[in-house]
């Protein structure tokens, strides 16, 4: 009668994994090399970038940051204004606002330098949780348990957790907690999310590559492709809106900037109704726009073609009218020249109502 099979040790799970990401570790820029020391500011820029957002997505906008803000002190002294529209399309633009604070929260109290422990981290303008302990592991090297969502499916899989997420949110990172080494933390908390990243990926895992293959419960138990368990959302509401596309004498085009708090604070945007769960009527909308900006011109036409775009809550439906301009723009407006529109911190929904806009109304 063979033996038992014993469950590796949380030392030596860390270890295969350490293994395993000093011979398939990413090449990220944010990365410090094997021997150098990280970059706490690099390190913080990439995990506010990454939040909700792909690597390939980050990449680009780290490198245009960087170029641009090489240090802390350089971004904390830039116009928030420009850090808004570097951001543009990232997505989530109160990262962008609390970035520019969190600069700002550094520079003129710590004198540039990011503080090393989680607590202290936590009270930084857009750092939670799980970017403080990122940011106390892989920057500064103190054991810290990350979790993201590819830690979670990890241990998920790893030790067969079939409760759906999020209530099992708390087990997932006591479970993670456990295999988290004191030693080269910060290695090992970048290799468990490239784990996640590169191998066992939400679809089709790749077992047969991963240092955990031999004691992953989940899939000795078949189910690592089920997991983990998901709680099914609710679906999501539509809401719907009408923009006001106004076109001035030199073929410039209003724009108007969003209050600075809630949903595209700070950003650009082309005028528009509120978006509600009703469609908008043409002449009711030019009736009740709250800055007058639809009186400002006329006659009205709507532009074939319906603006699409889903935030986190809800679908947004936009219908695009245009009209010439026959009055000054509100307070908050300002007149864009159309080769200057890429310059404006525009969101991705702006950015579509702009295509539609630009090439149906010409």
């Amino acid at each position: 009668m063979s033996a038992p099979r014993r469950s590796p040790t949380p030392r030596a799970l860390a270890q295969l994994l350490l293994g395993w990401y000093d011979r398939e570790r990413r090449r990220l820029p944010w990365r410090a090399a094997p021997g150098e020391a990280a970059d706490p500011y690099r390190v913080w820029l990439s995990e506010v970038m990454l939040q909700q957002t792909t690597v390939a997505a980050v990449i680009p906008y780290f490198h245009r940051f960087l170029e641009r803000w090489p240090t802390v002190a350089d971004l904390a002294a830039a116009p928030v204004e420009e850090v808004m529209q570097a951001w543009a399309g990232l997505g989530y633009y109160a990262r962008a606002r609390n970035l520019h604070q969190c600069a700002r929260m550094v520079t003129d109290w710590r004198g540039g330098l990011f503080p090393d422990e989680e607590e202290a981290l936590r009270q930084l303008p857009g750092i939670g949780d799980y970017t403080a302990a990122a940011i106390a592991a892989i920057a500064f090297g103190h054991r810290a348990v990350v979790v993201d969502g590819n830690v979670e499916r990890v241990m998920a899989r790893l030790f067969a957790v079939t409760e759906p997420l999020p209530g099992a949110k708390p087990r997932l990172k006591a479970l993670a907690a456990k295999l988290t080494p004191a030693k080269r933390a910060g290695d090992y908390a970048q290799a468990v999310m490239d784990l996640g990243a590169t191998l066992c990926s939400p679809r089709n895992p790749a077992c047969g590559l991963c240092p955990w293959r031999d004691a992953c419960a989940g899939r000795l138990a078949g189910i690592e492709a089920e997991l983990p368990a998901r709680t099914p959302k609710a679906e999501r509401p539509t809401r719907r809106g009408l923009v006001f596309w106004i076109i001035g004498d030199d073929d410039s085009v209003l724009l108007r900037r969003r209050p600075p708090q809630g949903l595209l604070g700070g950003m650009m945007e082309v005028p528009s109704t509120e978006w509600r769960a009703e469609a908008w009527e043409l002449a009711e909308a030019v009736a009740d726009s709250p800055l007058a900006a639809a009186k400002l011109a006329g006659p009205w036409r709507l532009l074939p073609g319906l603006v699409r775009h889903t935030f986190t809550h809800f679908h947004l439906e936009l219908t695009v009218a245009t009209a010439r301009a026959r009055g000054q723009p509100p307070a908050r407006g300002l007149w864009c020249p159309l080769d200057r529109l890429s310059d404006q911190a525009l969101p991705s929904v702006m950015r579509k109502v702009v295509h539609l806009a630009l090439s149906k109304a010409y």
